[in-house]
């Protein structure tokens, strides 16, 4: 069930909220739990044998939790990572052995978020859940089950325990969803119809500003689709008394792809930094210990993110930026307006053709086009953009921070409040005539 869907909003999401606000706040737990149960079912209804992989996973990590609590035993660790790592894989890369198998709803979010609960409480930084009940609350919270954001296990845990509600806190979390609502169906929906056009054209027969213009296209409507759904996540945490970490910092807007990185879907960063990276010795142990630890991270980010060639190229990529930001490219930019723009725009548009097209020749036959014969008045490239530039110039506006702080201000305003109702009813609108496209990071 999508955030943004008409049985969302307006058949689970008003019947949820008046229960759970019906029930006293010390037992609200309860129907949050339920109504997660409902969530998730609803989503795999047509696929109930994923229900089975999550049980799996869940029992794991419950009973090596409490295992773990009584002293550091690092082998039965490596043995429930393995279980949860490995049926994540396995079903990620199930197509590779001829299988053709669906990938369970969520099921990468909640691997790394069971996994974080395993290690955190084999180091002693978290107390081992004593209930499965309140453990599997605590995992399938459905404003972040599916996508995330991923969450700092104590902190989970501590708003599980008690929460503050306020009005406005609700009401913050209702404008936030709106807004997130907006910036997946009225922005991201929108702009990927030209990512779609190329295709259907055939990457063969598209001129090279067209290629181009494909490119900035599916690089807003990636960021708008995700940060949207983050977004969402949040104002409903916010709804229910929960604080979700913030997903997306104005990623564009970064100089370098290593401050990008750290401003792109910001948790599962994280994550990697605080279970991989760090571990692994980090930058502590040198510039040459650093950079493998940087290829560590980036080759496993690329198998998380899919089974074909194409992100294992992408991975490299971003990991050869890096590296070179990181042995001195990073300091010039840094300390440049220009020379970062004119290294970020092409970088960023590159690392996404990689990672947006999976077939290797379809990708050669795209690259080709980049480079090729160039000529503004292409009639491809004006036909499209007298289609689509409105809606690129304003996915390129209001990416950057600008627009967020003007909107900081209007936001309970009464402009602000007429702007998110128009909004409101005009993603409803596109959800009714059928043009709501997939969240594109649920195939993740």
């Amino acid at each position: 069930m999508a955030f943004s869907s008409l049985e969302f909003i307006f058949w689970f999401l008003p019947v949820f909220l008046a229960v759970y606000y019906l029930v006293p706040a010390g037992r609200r737990n309860i129907p949050l739990l339920l109504g997660s149960l409902v969530f998730y079912g609803w989503g795999i209804r047509e696929s109930p044998w994923m229900a089975a992989v999550l049980a799996t996973d869940l029992l794991v990590t419950y009973v090596c939790g409490r295992l773990l609590a009584g002293g550091r035993r690092a082998g039965l660790l490596a043995g429930a990572l393995t279980v949860l790592f490995g049926l994540l894989l396995g079903f990620k890369y199930a197509g590779l052995l001829g299988a053709s198998v669906a990938l369970p709803l969520g099921i990468s979010f909640y691997t790394f978020q069971m996994a974080a609960y395993l290690i955190d409480v084999h180091r002693g930084k978290a107390r081992p859940e004593t209930s499965p009940i309140r453990l599997v609350g605590e995992v399938l919270l459905f404003p972040k089950l599916l996508s995330g954001p991923l969450m700092e296990w104590n902190s989970l845990s501590r708003q599980m325990s008690g929460r503050i509600y306020r009005a406005g806190t609700f009401d913050r979390g209702l404008r936030e969803f709106i807004l997130g609502l907006a910036m997946k169906l009225l922005l991201a929906d929108r702009l990927g119809g030209l990512w779609r056009q190329l295709g259907i054209i055939g990457y063969e027969s598209v001129s090279a500003p067209l290629a181009w213009l494909g490119l900035v296209a599916y690089s807003l409507q990636l960021y708008y689709d995700f940060a949207g759904y983050s977004k969402m996540a949040v104002g409903l945490g916010l709804m229910l008394g929960f604080r979700l970490p913030e997903n997306f910092l104005h990623p564009y807007a970064a100089k370098s792809m290593g401050q990008f990185w750290r401003r792109w879907h910001v948790t599962l960063g994280a994550w990697f930094r605080e279970y991989v990276y760090i571990p692994l010795g980090g930058s502590r142990r040198g510039r040459a210990v650093q950079i493998r630890n940087l290829l560590v991270v980036w080759l496993l980010t690329a198998v998380w993110h899919g089974a074909t060639a194409n992100f294992l190229l992408w991975g490299l990529f971003i990991f050869c930026l890096l590296a070179l930001e990181k042995l001195g490219l990073g300091r010039i930019l840094e300390n440049s307006h220009v020379l970062c723009r004119l290294y970020m725009i092409p970088a960023i548009l590159l690392s996404w053709m990689l990672f947006a097209i999976p077939d290797l020749g379809r990708l050669a036959v795209f690259a080709g086009r980049l480079v090729s014969q160039w000529s503004w008045s292409a009639p491809d490239f004006l036909r499209y953009l007298e289609q689509y530039g409105l809606w690129l110039l304003a996915g390129v506006a209001l990416a950057m921070p600008w627009p967020a702080r003007l909107w900081q201000r209007l936001r309970t305003a009464p402009l602000g409040t007429v702007a998110l109702l128009g909004f409101f009813w005009l993603a409803v609108y596109a959800m009714a005539a059928g043009s709501n496209d997939p969240f594109l990071y649920f195939s993740f």
